[in-house]
């Protein structure tokens, strides 16, 4: 073994293996014995990529350059839905619904071009129609209509189910076809806040006859209504401070199980999934205790909770079909795969294997730390680690906070390659479940309201002053780095504290007077809830807003920033590094022409990666 300084240290975990081993698997679903899913692939300029596997046979149901992904909420989501004889699905290019014939491998508009995104689709058999989700952009881009349509297949017209609220999610017919479900609601809530679940009576030709709210409301969020196979209505409630499972009997509703646990995620993106029925009575799902995501059965009749032994840490996307539990799971020692429970087992059923030596990887550590406000937050501690390097027990490491996006949002502690890529290197990472961070219940989650830019600065500012404490990290050599919503963490807390001697903000918020004005429809009013409204509350966003107390930040910062970014337009980085470099403080601003919101394309993802590490290697020197 050598010695060699922190941060210098080889690793055989690249910026270029990350990203052929970047192919990101998602939204599961099956027909039969036929089984689909969605894979997103950096290599393939970040197509998504619509797979099937039949009779062990693998392959892609569209050639390249197709890639099925819709903009709707502009996150996206559940862009295709796989019946027995046709798949419908969302064409990035043109955002229309195509349908697949599968007997005759040939493929169809059946929307019409225009300025429309859909998502989120039911099948109607009995009446030959799809029903979706559609954000209608004619007449203004930036605040679509949306509304639940209906489309015939014989005749294409169209038919609108339901609209006037400021958002829809989760249409879903009854076995029977003579009920629907759905979600809705409107601003300033986000679907983490409070949402609405309606239930309505279909007429014969599947018009609404009458509807009810059943559940929710703005001070409950409601996730994932869904048929079981008997005809009753379950879903997620947050109202006894966990999103636990609940169902519709005798008009009331009746809880299912209960548990301090988190049986739901944030909204983000349309198709979320955390449970499905193996049979009239038998509920697959996965919950959320203290960071940590695991397996359950749940008896809807005894209401008892058998949970299924894995050394799964970060579970999503259930799907249940034929008695037969699909999810995507990730491991400690194992990136995201598709896997299968059925009669008891958990088998894998895409590649499994690790192109690196799991000697190489750094397990999470939980940990909860107090704050400086008396409080208490969440986190994960990855400490160095490489079999092939001595660690000098004198020097201690260099630190990297990661602050995640959201801010409403949570991250994993399954394997993230892209931290590994640090700690192989000798950096050690705090990744922060700052207050206001999902999976710790409604209070914790809300905590963030009216305080952000202070309770998530406060909480990655105390994340340090613990870990220097416990003589863990070199207290003199802590960056921050962050995207997003993690982005705004990052440069509030390089502005509003001196805890920080770098920092890295990927396509972060500068100025949230910018981000209240111009943001999309989706967040329109997401500040309402963390800052204050606007424009009422200016003098808050202008407090807040890094962009206005430049004087106070005084170390370096790299900025990495796509152009064709909708959320973060380019212009908030660009304010932020001219201010900078005014000030004579060392600044690089990275720039990728053909990236939005998040960089998908392998060269980008490279470069934005050892741009980074080169950075901080000259910020930190060589001891």
């Amino acid at each position: 073994m050598t010695h060699i300084p922190h941060g210098h240290w080889p690793s055989p975990i690249t910026a270029e293996l990350l990203t052929a081993q970047g192919v990101r698997i998602s939204e599961p679903q099956a027909v039969g014995d036929v089984i689909y899913w969605l894979e997103s692939r950096p290599q393939e300029k970040g197509r998504n990529a619509l797979v099937c596997e039949s009779n062990g046979i693998r392959s892609d149901l569209l050639p390249a350059p197709h890639s099925i992904r819709t903009r709707a909420h502009e996150y996206g989501g559940a862009p295709y839905l796989a019946i027995p004889d046709a798949i419908f699905y969302v064409l990035d290019s043109d955002q229309r619904i195509y349908r697949y014939d599968l007997a005759r491998a040939e493929t169809q508009a059946i929307t019409p071009e225009g300025a429309f995104r859909y998502a989120d689709f039911c099948y109607d058999a009995q009446r030959a129609r799809l029903i979706a989700v559609r954000e209608d952009c004619t007449h203004n881009a930036h605040q679509p209509t949306s509304a639940i349509i209906a489309l015939d297949l014989t005749n294409s017209e169209l038919h609108i189910l339901a609209q006037g609220a400021d958002f829809y999610s989760n249409p879903r017919l009854s076995p029977d076809g003579k009920q629907f479900s759905f979600l809705r609601w409107n601003h300033p809530n986000m679907p983490w806040d409070g949402t609405e679940c309606v239930l309505a009576q279909l007429t014969p030709d599947g018009d609404i006859l009458s509807s009810a709210l059943i559940a929710g409301g703005a001070q409950e969020s409601i996730f994932q209504p869904q048929w079981s196979p008997t005809g009753e209505l379950f879903f997620v409630s947050d109202r006894n401070n966990w999103w636990n499972i609940y169902r519709w009997r005798d008009d009331k509703a009746e809880a299912v199980f209960t548990l301090d646990a988190e049986f739901a995620t944030p909204q983000w993106v349309f198709g979320m999934s955390t449970y499905g029925f193996l049979s009239g009575d038998t509920l697959f799902c996965c919950f959320s205790q203290q960071g940590f995501w695991q397996l359950g059965l749940i008896n809807t009749t005894t209401k008892a909770l058998t949970k299924i032994s894995t050394d799964f840490r970060d579970i999503a996307n259930i799907h249940c079909r034929n008695g037969r539990g699909y999810f995507i799971a990730a491991s400690n020692t194992q990136s995201a795969q598709l896997w299968c429970y059925a009669n008891g087992e958990v088998n894998a059923l895409t590649n499994t294997t690790q192109a690196i030596d799991a000697r190489f990887f750094s397990a999470p550590q939980a940990i909860k730390f107090p704050t400086r406000d008396g409080e208490s937050a969440h986190g994960f501690f990855y400490a160095p680690k490489n079999p092939e390097i001595e660690d000098s027990a004198e020097q201690k490491p260099p630190l990297l906070v990661m602050c995640h996006g959201g801010p409403t949002g949570a991250t994993e502690s399954s394997l993230n390659l892209k931290i590994q890529f640090w700690t192989s290197r000798g950096f050690a990472v705090l990744d922060v479940n700052y207050r206001g961070s999902t999976g710790y219940g409604r209070q914790y989650r809300d905590r963030l309201k009216n305080n952000w830019g202070i309770t998530d600065v406060i909480d990655v500012c105390s994340g340090v002053d613990y870990l220097a404490a416990q003589h863990l990290i070199d207290k003199h050599k802590v960056a921050i780095r962050g995207s997003s919503a993690g982005g705004y963490t990052v440069l509030a807390a390089l502005t509003f504290s001196d805890v920080f001697k770098a920092g890295a903000s990927l396509y972060g918020i500068g100025d949230l007077e910018a981000l209240a004005r111009d943001t999309h429809k989706f967040e329109a009013h997401y500040l309402d809830s963390l800052v204050g409204e606007y424009p009422a509350q200016q003098k808050i966003y202008r407090d807040r807003s890094p962009i206005y107390h430049i004087v106070q930040l005084n170390c370096p910062v790299i900025f990495l920033q796509g152009l064709q970014d909708k959320v973060v337009p380019p212009a908030q980085a660009e304010a932020m590094v001219a201010a900078l470099q005014t000030k004579g403080i060392t600044t690089k601003y990275v720039t990728f022409d053909d990236e939005g919101h998040g960089f998908r394309q392998a060269q980008n993802i490279q470069r934005a990666l050892n741009e980074e590490l080169a950075f901080y290697l000259q910020i930190f020197g060589s001891h």
